[in-house]
């Protein structure tokens, strides 16, 4: 899943986004509520972790604004507010969760969890490509009734060309979907990934085309 991150201090904020990306998530990060503000309204995340204390607007003030907006993503408040009239008014705000620093990072993954099971899915969805059923709620990827099991990496990058059904993936939209936006990881890893997926996929009649200086196409035969 994907989640969007807004803390101004460095250090937690590493710390939560490592502990998510080690368990599968892509995580954006950011340390300013204006900033935030503005990402807000266009991001794709799933989930959003929202310190209350910023710089610029405040993690209330954004939270509101969702709100406002219709926006009924979960929202995890983070706050040093111990009180119970601060978390009572982060509640009537519209947060989903509130957590009260300081935490165990072990405590923030596990409301994550709870929150995204919690996530009003309409219907299971199921996407076939070659000889393959992909389960987008459960991300399962399957042969017949066989689960073909990609790393996690690999899962991510095989979602991203997915969901484009057949139109060209850039390498860094590739590089954001897989580690969060404004991540400093070299493009070449995304050609690892690639690659891999090519070996693991192809007996299934599926295919990663690449198109030089344009990105990825992800196509497939029929099933028979």
């Amino acid at each position: 899943m994907r989640i969007t991150l807004v803390e101004d201090n460095p250090a937690l904020a590493k710390g939560i986004c490592y502990r998510l990306e080690d368990v599968g998530h892509a995580v954006d990060i950011l340390d300013d509520g204006s900033a935030a503000e503005v990402f807000l309204q266009d991001d794709k995340a799933d989930l959003i972790i929202l310190d209350i204390n910023l710089p610029g607007v405040d993690g209330l003030t954004l939270l509101k604004g969702l709100r406002k907006r219709g926006d009924t993503r979960p929202v995890i408040l983070l706050t040093a507010r111990a009180e119970t009239k601060d978390r009572v008014i982060g509640l009537d705000a519209g947060a989903d969760d509130y957590l009260i620093k300081p935490f165990e990072m072990a405590e923030l993954e596990a409301r994550v969890r709870a929150l995204l099971r919690r996530r009003d899915v309409p219907q299971r969805r199921e996407l076939v490509l070659g000889d393959l059923t992909y389960d987008s709620n459960a991300r399962q990827l399957f042969a017949g009734t066989q689960e073909i099991d990609l790393p996690r990496k690999e899962m991510s990058v095989f979602e991203c060309l997915l969901e484009a059904n057949g139109r060209l993936v850039a390498k860094s939209a590739l590089l954001d979907h897989v580690y969060g936006t404004g991540a400093d990881i070299e493009d070449k890893v995304v050609e690892v990934y690639v690659s891999r997926l090519r070996q693991r996929l192809g007996a299934y009649g599926v295919q990663i085309k690449t198109r030089r200086g344009l990105g990825y196409q992800l196509s497939a035969e029929a099933p028979e």
